[in-house]
């Protein structure tokens, strides 16, 4: 007798199925709106430091005065990188990609942190400061390490953005790229049910601890078809090599069925309103450098696409990833390196999104529509083919 037949049906990739309640963010992917807590990322990104959208998405409200004051404080205490992690790093192999450093060193954390498996509303917050603070310092000191400079450790006079760039660079940085990478990582910061945030829910619904799923998430963003998309963009950039053979080698991919790296998106059905403003960023930044040819490509390229039918019947614009790869590239950042700094970002929204999942936690256990072969019967070894 036959079991009673499954009747979910399957919907590849979980597209349109709410996994989740959510006050972090609200993507409206119709009309390209995107709201952190209600907030307009349009008016957070001129305006709110990375560490008032921090406090935002944590503590659903923007600080006053005095509590930005103490999350600044809270998170300069929590820079500093223990010897230890630096050892390892410097035992890892100088051709390792930097967000398997990244997502190595993280886990390795949880092993020096008294909190790490106190899943707890008050410890949870600690680690989710520790981890904002630590991971620029992990993706700086990388840095260093592979190109044999000496380490510069973190500067308690900067705030978040200027003090990475000082850590990677090792300059203080102008007005010009720390505006840029302010905008960069508060427009990262959260985006809805994303694949990485959504690998974090579902570990944190184990009862597992926050520098596990930080991990998982990690490990998530690191695939090309998520946040490793800025560093595919660029390396499309770097193949067209000059303005004048976007044309070229735009046919060419059309003939060849080519994806166009930065360029759609599973939820936006018109501009992404974060490529919107990283385009400005990005051109402000070509400028201030004295040569916009990366961006000019990006913008011709963009506008092939725009002319071409299959982009316009598909509602395919570019996306985050696509004018942020300029962005990063302006701001001396190797191309490798562009999917940490999204970590190095969407970490706030992780860890909020961690800390909502505990507070009313439930197993995220879906099923699978099984479509093999059934009472199939069982042959010796000697007698399979």
């Amino acid at each position: 007798m036959s079991s009673k037949p499954e009747t979910a049906s399957a919907d590849t990739g979980l597209e349109g199925i709410i996994i989740a309640r959510t006050q972090k963010s609200k993507v409206d992917g119709l009309i390209g709106k995107l709201q952190y807590h209600g907030y307009n990322v349009f008016d957070l990104a001129p305006k709110a430091s990375f560490e008032e959208v921090a406090y935002l998405l944590w503590y659903n409200k923007l600080p006053n005065q005095s509590e930005l004051d103490g999350l600044k404080a809270s998170l300069r205490l929590d820079r500093q990188l223990r010897p230890e992690i630096i050892e390892l790093m410097k035992v890892l192999p100088r051709t390792a990609h930097p967000m398997a450093v990244l997502r190595t060193a993280v886990s390795a954390l949880s092993a020096f942190d008294p909190d790490a498996d106190d899943n707890g509303p008050e410890a949870n917050l600690k680690k989710a400061h520790r981890l904002t603070a630590v991971i620029p310092t992990i993706i700086a000191t990388w840095e260093r390490i592979r190109i044999d400079k000496p380490i510069l450790f973190p500067q308690k006079t900067l705030d978040h953005t200027e003090n990475f760039l000082f850590m990677i660079n090792g300059a203080e940085p102008d007005e010009t790229a720390v505006k840029a990478l302010e905008s960069y990582l508060v427009l990262l910061a959260d985006h809805g049910m994303n694949a990485s945030t959504f690998s974090s829910r579902v570990t944190t619904s184990t009862l597992s601890d926050m520098y596990s799923a930080v991990t998982t998430a990690i490990g998530t963003l690191k695939g090309p078809a998520h946040g490793g998309a800025n560093q595919k963009a660029m390396e499309t950039f770097r193949e067209i090599g000059s303005p004048e053979n976007v044309d070229a080698w735009f046919e060419g991919a059309i003939a060849n069925k080519r994806r166009i790296a930065g360029i759609g998106h599973r939820v936006y059905k018109t501009m992404d309103p974060r490529a919107t403003v990283l385009r400005e960023d990005a051109k402000a930044l070509s400028l201030t450098n004295g040569g916009s040819k990366w961006f000019d490509i990006a913008e011709r390229l963009e506008q092939k696409t725009r002319e071409h039918p299959y982009f316009i019947e598909r509602n395919l614009y570019p996306n985050v990833d696509y004018f942020s790869a300029i962005v990063l590239y302006e701001l001396g950042i190797p191309d490798d390196q562009f999917t940490p700094l999204f970590a190095m970002s969407r970490v706030i929204g992780w860890t909020a999104h961690i800390m909502e999942q505990w507070e009313n936690n439930r197993l995220i256990r879906p099923r699978a529509e099984y479509v093999g072969p059934e009472d199939q019967p069982w042959l010796p070894l000697e007698e399979r083919g």
